[in-house]
């Protein structure tokens, strides 16, 4: 296996969540960590946080210059960039008759068409590399969460992309891969407006804990060492790996 050390790594929604908690793993193990996201302030602190390893540029990843730049700095900072880890993203949640269409184009846009677009950006300094990019799945698409018919749908079509990208791109020597976490506190349930705040986002993953095999809900960390193996293992490509701590086994209570 490849070693983090001195690896040159973009993290899109490097601010908070799992994107965060990467940042944090990748970079106490030696790798060179640029990150990205909409938001100045948290951004800015979780680097300053994170320590001179870490470099936070300002974007939004569904804006095409912005994507151009986040890949510009990683590459000034990391001296290339040998893994693309593409983890932004939002969820909009409601039940079939809610839904609104503006709304759901802008849950592809920025779950599943800006990865692609970064991906194209990021192409030939991964082939230089012969680096990977990784994209973020959900157990979304093995458990059904009613409510949550557009964020699965564009988890569906990034576990999709892996396999055709995968294929596509391994001639280069760029290797794709995904992660399908299960129950993780992060932002997500706040900014997509299912919880009005931190404590009842928790409080409803939290809920989920009996669900999973092993009786508790998951860390970033835990989901930083599975994206630590799909950037290091060279020979594994087109993978959605599973760490959900036996959520989508659909297990019941008997």
């Amino acid at each position: 296996m490849r070693s983090l050390k001195n690896m040159s790594v973009l993290i899109t929604g490097g601010g908070s969540g799992i994107g965060l908690g990467a940042a944090e793993h990748f970079a106490s193990r030696g790798a060179l960590v640029t990150i990205s996201g909409r938001r100045e302030e948290p951004l800015f602190a979780a680097a300053k946080q994170i320590g001179t390893r870490c470099n936070a540029v300002v974007g939004d990843v569904t804006v095409a210059a912005d994507r151009q730049r986040m890949v510009e700095a990683a590459v000034e900072h990391g001296g290339g960039l040998d893994a693309l880890l593409s983890l932004a993203g939002n969820m909009h949640a409601g039940a079939l008759g809610s839904l609104e269409e503006d709304r759901l184009l802008d849950l592809f846009h920025s779950n599943v068409v800006a990865g692609v677009m970064l991906a194209q950006c990021a192409e030939d300094h991964l082939a230089a590399s012969k680096g990977s990019i990784a994209f973020a799945a959900s157990v979304h698409t093995r458990r059904a969460f009613p409510g949550a018919s557009g964020y699965a749908a564009t988890k569906g079509a990034i576990e999709a992309l892996t396999g055709v990208l995968a294929a596509e791109l391994g001639r280069k020597g760029i290797r794709v891969n995904s992660v399908r976490p299960g129950g993780v506190h992060t932002e997500i349930l706040v900014r997509g407006g299912m919880a009005k705040d931190d404590e009842e986002s928790r409080a409803r993953v939290e809920g989920l804990a009996s669900a999973h095999v092993l009786g508790r809900i998951g860390t970033t960390e835990e989901i930083a060492e599975a994206l630590e193996y799909l950037v290091c293992a060279e020979w594994t490509t087109g993978e959605v790996l599973t760490v959900d701590g036996g959520l989508s086994l659909g297990v019941t209570k008997g």
